[in-house]
């Protein structure tokens, strides 16, 4: 498999189009002209799961792309992946892709081909533009569609498309495409309409978060490591779930359980990799003379068992008919957001105040109970403040001030509680090097002290960002 990244721009034209001189937008570029054919046969599942979550799936033949490809939406373009030709779609393409099809087969969804006139401007044998002119043929089943579209791919080195173009574009008839993907305008799939401004905040913030989730799930099937980020868009969700819970429709009671339980297995590594990561530093930190005995293999190995099976259990997890209910819940707000479209901004408004006051509310009950469970307790309703904020911010961005204050609030009560789970990693581990041929827990008591400093000193930081 090979990945790459394109950035393009999709724009409509008529047949009577004329494209426009490009062959300026570059100082000494060179131009290189040609005419390929291109035949591609695009996959999705029955249901358009694939398409809902901004993915395509294609067998293409022609040219230098010849090959099975996957394109992903990403925050700086689209991923595409890529496997060689083969009759059918590879089973490690399948695999990736288990979640975002909710175990359902890929079938034929469309079979387009392309005519593409190509003009690509290169500097010393880099490509900095490609405009791609494609008279398009579709067919799916036994509907018979034609269009003509333009295509501006960006080279590696290029950030966007030169407003020159865009320009001449325009000037010349073309306009900016419904259309994603030639899948989607052959299938008739254009982007749902807008909802009302209070509606369209909640499901953008929402969909924001699926597409973290849904990003996470194949990157976590192709052995990387997105498990922080998946574990905060579990948390940003979960959270908007509870402080719009009464805006909301088709929520099943127990969702909220099944979100938590999922992200409390991604909470399993990564606490494992925080504390890992954590003690190292520390010890490292520490004059050599005060390292008695194997600390840094014994806190790499015991840290490491919990953190292999709690990955196996991750994995398992993905596998199962649980996991997969909870992402077809996902998947069907992609297209049906959870939300009436006559919801008011001055609703949202309210809830996001309410988040706050209970916040601060929480905050103060930690400081009179003076229990560190009542501080992981005001740090959560922080977290809350501040994802409300982030909601209701493009309804009324006065409330950006109240989410930078929620989250130092929260990186504040973070801190503690990564010290306090520290504080208990620690007390285990000196309790087995005591007992140990060769070890003591004398380091272990050092880095216990430390602990204990940190979590008190992001206590008095807690109140004083309290009281400012």
């Amino acid at each position: 498999m090979r990945e790459t990244l394109e950035r393009e721009d999709k724009w409509a034209v008529d047949s009577d189009f004329v494209l426009p001189t490009i062959d300026d937008l570059v100082r000494d570029a060179e131009v290189h002209t040609d005419t390929v054919e291109l035949d591609s046969v695009y996959y999705d599942t029955r249901d358009y799961d694939l398409r809902a979550h901004g993915i395509v799936v294609r067998r293409r033949a022609g040219d230098d792309d010849t090959g099975w490809q996957v394109k992903l939406p990403t925050a700086h373009g689209r991923l595409e992946l890529r496997w060689p030709l083969s009759d059918s779609p590879p089973q490690e393409l399948k695999g990736l892709l288990t979640g975002a099809t909710l175990g359902k087969e890929l079938t034929n969804a469309a079979t387009i081909r392309t005519q593409r006139q190509r003009r690509r401007l290169t500097t010393r044998g880099d490509l900095r533009y490609e405009v791609a002119d494609d008279t398009v043929h579709a067919s799916t089943g036994a509907d018979l569609l034609a269009w003509r579209e333009i295509e501006v791919e960006l080279g590696p080195g290029v950030s966007a498309v030169p407003k020159k173009l865009r320009r001449r574009l325009r000037a010349a008839g073309a306009k900016p495409s419904t259309y994603p993907s030639k899948l989607a305008h052959a299938t008739g799939l254009s982007a749902p309409p807008a909802l009302p401004k209070a509606a369209g905040a909640i499901a953008d913030y929402l969909s924001e978060q699926i597409d973290q989730i849904i990003i996470g799930d194949i990157d976590l099937r192709r052995g990387r490591d997105p498990i922080h980020d998946t574990r905060v868009a579990i948390r940003r969700l979960r959270s908007t779930l509870r402080v719009f819970d009464d805006v909301l429709h088709d929520v099943a009671p127990n969702f909220d359980s099944e979100l938590k339980w999922f992200a409390g297995l991604l909470g399993d590594v990564r606490d494992s990799q925080v504390q890992q990561n954590r003690f190292a530093k520390a010890v490292d930190a520490l004059p050599e003379d005060l390292v008695l005995g194997p600390v840094r293999s014994r806190i790499r190995s015991d840290l490491q068992a919990i953190e292999l099976p709690a990955r196996k259990a991750v994995d398992e997890a993905m596998q199962s008919t649980r996991y997969l209910d909870i992402l077809a819940v996902l998947r069907r707000w992609r297209t049906n957001p959870p939300v009436d479209a006559e919801l008011a901004g001055k609703t949202l408004r309210k809830h996001g105040r309410k988040a706050g006051r209970k916040a601060v509310q929480r905050l103060n009950q930690a400081f009179d109970g003076k229990d560190p469970a009542l501080f992981h307790r005001a740090r959560k309703a922080a977290k809350r403040a501040r994802y409300a904020a982030e909601l209701v911010a493009p309804l009324d961005p006065s409330v950006d001030q109240r989410r930078k204050q929620h989250k130092k609030v929260q990186s504040v009560l973070g801190d503690h509680q990564d010290a306090m789970v520290a504080i208990g990693t620690l007390r285990r581990l000196a309790g087995v090097a005591g007992t140990s041929v060769g070890e003591n827990g004398f380091t272990y008591g050092l880095l216990y002290a430390r602990e204990e400093g940190i979590a008190e000193d992001c206590r008095t930081a807690a109140r004083t960002l309290n009281q400012s």
